[in-house]
């Protein structure tokens, strides 16, 4: 059978046009470029674990891990039990469970800040500079040995004028121990709190730059989260947003919001007793923070619970299902960090993951397979939609909810595969950039 004619092609524009039109969005194009180059594409912890610094000790890490185990073998010592606690599925709860026990065996915590801030308090400066650079040599020796957190760091005090001389000096020491005790880690990850300007992003920046420049660090080596704690921080004077202006006064450093659940809500002035991560206050600030954020790199974390699972066996079982379904609230609304504050709240931090990455594993699988070889199914999806799928299954391969061998099974894809889809839109981040307290993930098998 012959082919059918062949269409003529026509235009009416000149071909200058293009060229102009390119020329004009040339500057437009370097500003996305720079403003949002996307998600850096490397782990993100689910948690954050705040521990004062003269509480830091070289065993907090496996002293939280045992006593979460603990926790489970006295309030729900085997699997049934804690389903029932949680409302977990028969066939989802055997395994949710053993992944939690093993994970608190193996890495009880994710993401370390020895706190210098509210957690510490003001304690005279011979104190303070003994502990940070008792935290500096404890961290150095973590990561030396192999025992550390992912990720650790120190949340300093804030640029306030009444504690700023204070927190500046806390980061040298600190700085300053880990530099002469080998280097700065991959994963350290600093923590700028109560921020309500964006100059003290800029002085915070300025900080870093300087101590790289002192040090002979790369420039840029060192990134901060900055901590959103404040009415001011989220809206200026003028109305606009001021979060969004944080991060770009950050030039290039900032690598994550998170929000600080109940200074934010006491600073808006809700009550005590309603001062929670699902209040209204709460879920405009934080999707405020995550418009913000979005396309930038920079990354957003949920806040905590101050109710604690100690007490009776009932009390506990409650401040878990509390804290097991705010986690599962954030996780559907793309928070996919948050803070625990006792390591009670690891049983639940860890179920409420595995179970939201293991429910949708199979269907994110099938649907990204049938996406890369273009084989359709009930879904049409998208570029966009496959990045989202894809980064669930690295989110899931991270913390440990997913095996390599099945989501290799049911995707069809290696890790490689996955982190092609994951990419970001546009550019994309240097490699120290990339890296910068923010270690790779083990690698899944190849296909």
């Amino acid at each position: 059978m012959g082919q059918g004619r062949q269409e003529r092609v026509a235009t009416s524009l000149a071909g200058a046009l293009s060229e102009e039109i390119g020329a004009s969005l040339a500057p437009v194009d370097a500003e996305l470029e720079r403003r949002y180059p996307g998600d850096p594409g490397t782990r993100q912890p689910v948690h954050t674990v705040y521990v004062p610094g003269d509480a830091f000790a070289a065993d907090t890490l496996r002293a939280w891990g045992d006593r979460a185990l603990a926790a489970l073998d006295e309030h729900a010592p085997d699997a049934a039990s804690f389903a029932a606690v949680l409302g977990l599925d028969g066939d989802l709860a055997e395994d949710v469970y053993g992944r939690v026990r093993a994970k608190l065996e193996r890495e009880p915590v994710e993401d370390l800040r020895v706190d210098f801030e509210d957690g510490y308090g003001n304690r005279p400066d011979a104190e303070e500079d003994e502990a940070a650079a008792r935290a500096a040599r404890l961290v150095a020796e973590a990561y030396a040995g192999g025992t550390a957190a992912p990720y650790t760091g120190i949340r300093m005090k804030s640029m306030e004028a009444a504690v700023r001389d204070r927190g500046i000096r806390t980061l040298d020491i600190f700085l300053t121990g880990l530099t002469e005790a080998g280097g700065l880690p991959d994963g350290l990850v600093l923590t700028l709190p109560k921020v309500t300007y964006p100059e003290q992003v800029t002085a915070m920046a300025r900080l870093l730059g300087a101590f790289e420049e002192a040090c002979g660090l790369e420039p840029g080596r060192i990134g901060f989260e900055i901590q959103i704690e404040t009415s001011q921080a989220v809206l200026a004077a003028d109305g606009t947003a001021t979060v969004a202006r944080m991060i770009q006064a950050a030039g290039g450093r900032a690598t994550g919001l998170h929000y600080g659940t109940f200074d934010y809500s006491a600073c808006l002035g809700v009550s005590a007793a309603h001062q929670a991560s699902d209040h209204p206050a709460a879920d405009h600030a934080k999707a405020v923070m995550q418009v913000a954020a979005a396309g930038t790199g920079v990354r957003v974390s949920d806040g905590s619970t101050n109710v604690l699972p100690v007490g009776p066996t009932e009390q506990v079982h409650d401040a878990w299902r509390l804290h097991y379904g705010l986690t599962r609230r954030a996780l559907v609304r793309a928070y996919y960090q948050g803070w625990d504050m006792h390591p009670g709240h690891l049983p639940t931090r860890y179920a409420a993951v595995f179970a939201f990455y293991r429910e949708g594993f199979a269907r994110a699988a099938v649907r990204l397979a049938r996406y890369a070889d273009r084989a359709g199914g009930d879904v049409m999806d998208e570029p966009a939609t496959a990045r989202a799928l894809a980064g669930h299954l690295l989110r899931g391969l991270d913390c440990g909810a997913l095996d390599g061998a099945e989501v290799t099974r049911l995707s069809g894809l290696s890790r490689a595969g996955l982190e092609g889809f994951a990419s970001p839109r546009r550019g994309g981040l240097t490699a120290s950039a990339r890296q910068r307290g923010r270690p790779l993930a083990p690698s899944i098998e190849s296909r």
